[in-house]
């Protein structure tokens, strides 16, 4: 995730990518990110990356974040983004110099490589300047929203866990289409057209599914006959309970 964020704010426009200075462990991984983007900068030493930086994004997993935290000497004016999912913000004051520094939790997913994230935002002591500044970063890669914290779990199980369960769609889908006689990279197109022209509709117009929908389903045709066998099948109950467990 870390180098897929890296990539998408060097795509962008806000932060020049000779801005940005890239720590990791991995050689491999750092030196595909300056093939990528040569004016990157990079370095296996978290210290001397956060050398001068205003944002300093924690992309690592939950339970890195404590000894990535207590190794930085950080200044208070510094502004803590951090990727790593359930750890709050009253954790994340206990490893830091000062517990009212700046802070954001961000989630973006997997589609931010494509720039085409929806990235979940929540901030602490932050100014509206600042929070405005986040929402335009991430805005570029996609669609970002801020949320108060309490809401970051539920919402997490339907931006980020919830792009599986659209890809299993598609999965599914072409399965069908496969079994019908549709050769398998044509209905992988087909299918990911189909999904991104239906998430266009709902972004680019004040509408409600339930709307488009029913602009599909003729009275006696053969769309109707389709949603009724997924209700019959338990489709939207399926879809409810896999993102309610994604919550737990």
């Amino acid at each position: 995730m870390g180098g897929s964020i890296a990539r998408g704010l060097a795509k962008g426009s806000i932060i020049p990518a000779s801005d940005i200075i890239v720590s990791n462990p991995s050689q491999g991984k750092l030196d595909e990110l300056k093939v990528e983007f040569p004016a990157l900068q990079i370095t296996h030493d978290n210290q001397e990356a956060i050398i001068g930086a205003e944002f300093i994004i924690l992309a690592v997993k939950p339970w890195l974040i404590k000894s990535v935290l207590r190794e930085l000497k950080l200044k208070s004016k510094q502004i803590i983004i951090s990727v790593a999912a359930g750890i709050n913000f009253e954790e994340l004051a206990h490893y830091v110099p000062e517990p009212e520094m700046t802070m954001f939790r961000i989630i973006p997913n997997t589609a931010i490589s494509e720039m085409e994230s929806m990235t979940l935002i929540a901030s602490r002591n932050a100014t509206k300047e600042q929070e405005q500044l986040m929402l335009d970063i991430f805005n570029q890669i996609g669609l970002a929203m801020l949320i108060p914290e309490e809401k970051f779990a539920a919402c997490t199980s339907m931006a980020s866990c919830g792009i599986a369960y659209v890809l299993k769609y598609i999965q599914a889908a072409m399965q069908a289409g496969i079994e019908m006689g549709v050769y398998p990279k044509d209905a992988m197109r087909m299918v990911a057209q189909s999904v991104k022209g239906a998430a266009e509709l709902i972004l680019n117009n004040d509408t409600h599914p339930s709307v488009e929908i029913d602009k599909v389903c003729t009275p006696g045709g053969i769309t109707i006959k389709g949603i009724n066998e997924l209700e019959h099948d338990g489709y939207s109950s399926a879809i409810i309970n896999a993102i309610k467990a994604s919550k737990q």
